[in-house]
């Protein structure tokens, strides 16, 4: 059966990488390699029209409200790479609520909500909100799981890169993310196959690096001097001009 029509994500993903190790990953084989995931890619979208509107009509919305050229240019990208993975839906044809909020979270960065001081507790409670309900409606796919793990390195990555001062705190926060991302590419292509998804408890560094950066993020902003004028100092003023 040829790849683009398997319906098993991770089959088609394994006999992609084992046609690519086949080869020996010389550039013939790494363009045959695109070529046919990029045509399974189409052909699985293609599959799912509702799937296909509902992420189209999502980022649409995260296109308009995105800032400037950048945030417009990352909610782009978001809504391509989500478009080249919907096979990871597998037997669903349309996005569930735990999707949606997934993908929000991993557009903050292009949104107003991700300079502001709650962003990464928003992201926090994006991704336990997302998690808890992917669970209770039963629609945990390798979509999901895509996506979860692609919003956590996104959103991460930049929100450390932007606010993070702490030059070692801002390296092993990027480590705990990037690292294990690029680590299980690496292995899957060298083995000729998708490895297993990582245990949690192999995930709890990266999660509690976030609850820390998050808190350090909100404190500077609690801490840092107000630029306001005090309400004591504009009622003297007011009155001091008040006097003939």
């Amino acid at each position: 059966m040829p790849v683009s029509d398997l319906a098993d994500s991770r089959a088609a993903t394994d006999a992609l990488l084992h046609a690519l190790k086949a080869g020996r990953w010389r550039p013939r084989a790494i363009a045959a390699f695109l070529a046919v995931a990029a045509d399974r890619s189409l052909t699985q979208a293609a599959l799912r029209p509702r799937a296909l509107g509902q992420l189209t009509a999502l980022h649409s919305v995260l296109f308009a409200a995105a800032c400037g050229r950048g945030g417009r240019n990352w909610v782009a990208a978001s809504w391509t790479l989500s478009i080249l993975h919907l096979g990871l839906l597998e037997d669903r044809d349309r996005l569930a609520l735990a999707d949606a909020l997934t993908l929000i979270r991993g557009n903050l960065p292009a949104l107003p909500a991700g300079s502001g001081r709650r962003a990464g507790l928003t992201a926090l409670a994006l991704d336990v909100a997302d998690g808890r309900i992917a669970r209770r409606q039963g629609t945990v796919t390798p979509f999901g799981d895509y996506a979860d793990t692609f919003a956590d390195a996104a959103f991460w990555t930049w929100f450390t890169l932007r606010h993070e001062p702490h030059r070692t705190i801002r390296a092993a926060a990027v480590a705990a993310w990037v690292l294990p991302v690029v680590a299980v590419t690496a292995t899957g292509v060298r083995r000729g196959r998708m490895p297993q998804r990582p245990r949690p408890a192999l995930l709890r560094p990266a999660a509690a690096m976030q609850i820390l950066l998050a808190a350090r993020h909100l404190k500077r902003h609690l801490s840092a001097p107000s630029t306001a004028t005090p309400a004591h100092l504009i009622l003297k003023t007011g009155l001091g001009a008040a006097r003939p």
